[in-house]
This record gives C-alpha cells, sequence and structure tokens, in this order.
C-alpha cells in the first residue's frame, strides 16, 4: 500500500496546489470573512521585539518579518488575490460549495490510504496542513472549478462513452490485510504450519519462527495492499487472493524463501454510487474543454480590478 500513498499523495498535491501558502493566513478569512475576529497589527514596539540572539547580534520580529517578505511576500500576494477574485465570482453567479461536496471530495483523495485520521496525517506532514486548511483549500478548489467549468454543457452521452472506455477507472477496489511468516525451507516452513495447526496465534509463530526483520516484530503484519498490487511479489499474492479473511496459506517459494501468508482482513473499497461517479466524469470532461486555469484567473482580475504595486 505505500507506493498507493505516494501516488494518492502526489495526487493530492496537484488537487490543492492553489492556495496552499497562503491557506494558513488567508484562505478562511476569504472564504468565512465573518467568523474570524479581527486581529490588531503589530505595533511600532512590537516590530522592534527581539525574537532571537547570537551573540552581540539581536533578530528582530521586523528583521523576520521583512525576509518572510521577500522569500514568499509575491506568491502569498498572488495566493491572497486569487482567492478574494473567486470568492468575489461565485458570489455574482450565485455558485455554491456544499459541505457535503467538500466531503466526497475529501473521501475521494483518501483513497489508498488505511484510515481517514492517516490520510489527515499525511497531508499534515507532507503539507502543513491542518484538516481544517486543508478542507477550506478544497473549498477554493471547488470554487474554482465550478467558475472555469460555468456554461459548459455536457451530453449524457459523452459520459457514458468515457465511463464505457475506462472501466478499470471506476470498478471498486479490494484492499488486503496480509501477514507473512518468512522461512527459508520447507522443512521450517512445516514446523510453523503445525504450530498454527496446534492453535498458536499467527503473530506469535511469526515472531518466534519467521525471518523477516522488517515484520517479525509486529507480527508478520504486512500492511494494507490492493489485490492487484505490482510491489508485492506475485506468487504472494496469488496466494493471498484465494483466501479468505483469517486463511492460511501453504507455503509458496520467493527468492528462495517459502512464505506462508495469512488475510488478516479484507475490504472493498467503492469509487462511489453510479450517480456520484457520473457527476466526476462530467466535470472532469467539463475541465478539459475550460480556458487554461491562467487565462480564467487572468480574467477574473481583470474583471474586478486588480492593481499591484510596483513593490510586488
Amino acid at each position: 500500500m505505500r507506493n498507493v500513498k505516494v501516488l494518492w499523495g502526489m495526487i493530492a498535491v496537484l488537487l490543492i496546489a492553489v492556495g496552499i501558502l497562503s491557506s494558513v493566513l488567508t484562505a478562511r478569512s476569504f472564504l468565512q470573512p465573518a467568523a474570524d475576529p479581527i486581529l490588531e497589527p503589530p505595533s511600532k514596539a512590537d516590530h522592534e521585539l527581539t525574537i532571537a540572539s547570537i551573540g552581540d547580534k539581536d533578530i528582530t520580529l521586523r528583521d523576520l518579518e521583512q525576509q518572510l517578505l521577500q522569500k514568499h511576500g509575491k506568491e502569498t500576494l498572488e495566493q491572497m488575490i486569487d482567492h478574494e477574485v473567486i470568492r468575489r465570482e461565485a458570489e455574482t453567479l450565485g455558485i455554491q460549495v456544499s459541505e457535503s461536496e467538500i466531503k466526497r471530495e475529501l473521501e475521494r483523495m483518501q483513497q489508498g490510504y488505511e484510515s481517514e485520521n492517516e490520510f489527515y496525517q499525511a497531508m499534515e506532514e507532507q503539507l502543513g496542513l491542518t484538516r481544517e486548511q486543508l478542507n477550506e483549500d478544497v473549498r477554493h478548489k471547488l470554487y474554482t472549478e465550478k467558475i472555469s467549468i460555468q456554461g459548459i454543457a455536457i451530453d449524457d452521452a459523452d459520459v457514458d462513452d468515457y465511463i464505457a472506455s475506462h472501466p478499470d477507472e471506476f470498478k471498486a477496489t479490494v484492499l488486503l490485510r496480509l501477514e507473512q511468516i518468512v522461512t527459508a525451507s520447507k522443512e521450517q516452513a512445516q514446523r510453523a504450519l503445525n504450530d498454527l495447526a496446534k492453535g498458536t496465534e499467527f503473530a506469535r509463530v511469526a515472531k518466534e519462527r519467521s525471518l523477516d526483520d522488517a515484520t517479525r516484530g509486529s507480527g508478520g503484519d504486512l500492511g494494507w495492499f490492493e489485490e492487484d498490487d505490482p510491489f508485492v511479489p506475485a506468487p504472494i499474492m496469488k496466494a493471498a487472493k484465494s483466501l479468505q479473511t483469517g486463511q492460511i496459506s501453504k507455503p509458496v517459494e520467493v527468492e528462495g524463501q517459502f512464505v506462508i501468508v495469512r488475510v488478516k482482513e479484507r475490504k472493498v473499497q467503492s469509487k462511489g454510487s453510479p450517480e456520484a461517479i457520473r457527476e466526476q466524469v462530467r466535470k472532469e470532461l467539463a475541465l478539459r474543454e475550460a480556458p487554461p486555469l491562467k487565462e480564467t484567473m487572468q480574467r477574473l482580475r481583470e474583471k474586478w480590478n486588480v492593481k499591484v504595486s510596483g513593490t510586488y
């Protein structure tokens, strides 16, 4: 499952790239302006406050602000402008983004993760975004998409054709949580099977007999995998796919070793209801016909009379 997490992590980065740098400072204030308190600007004394010192060299809050502005000021300003013009355009067009739409998008992004908590933890570690900040970035993304495809109609026949020609994209994914005991010979594998036949727990036998240092300490737990995961040795996956939850395989040979596999858990991960899949396809096809995002943002900046000081 590790490769799936990496792939979905990359997809998540692409999905929420617009607004990441400024999300902590601005997204919430633009999309929910009435909810946040008004913050008092730092006073002159605050700016001169020493926040670090190295020998006789002091670093003040002003020094830090200047460095941050020089490094990230232009990019942050661009993101702030984009959030505001999108907010204004959505309000003018009467476009709404519901909480259920945000939930569906987040659920789509979570595919490939073992749990919702693991997904949010990965997003915080990889992108520095809390759950609330990620939600707001997704909200902004959905507003942007709706504005971009405003007036673009996709026929039902086009949606049907796409779904029919891309069946693998929409079929449910079977996930398997696997455990293993790795031995050096058939004889050692049979001894492990004998222990299991006597009722000894799989995890205990793995800790006592498995040669795999990476999984022995966890009782042979390999984690979650899609049933067609190309990174799992083919003999192991073939054996696992033939098992029901809780069943144990015969020893399978992998690179000169003999592996016993157990399916600890099994679950089916749906890509969504037929209606949700159709709407997602319709949106994706419309986005393909929409002008490039850069052109859309430039048009909106001109419409809303955006002016940027020469300083930036």
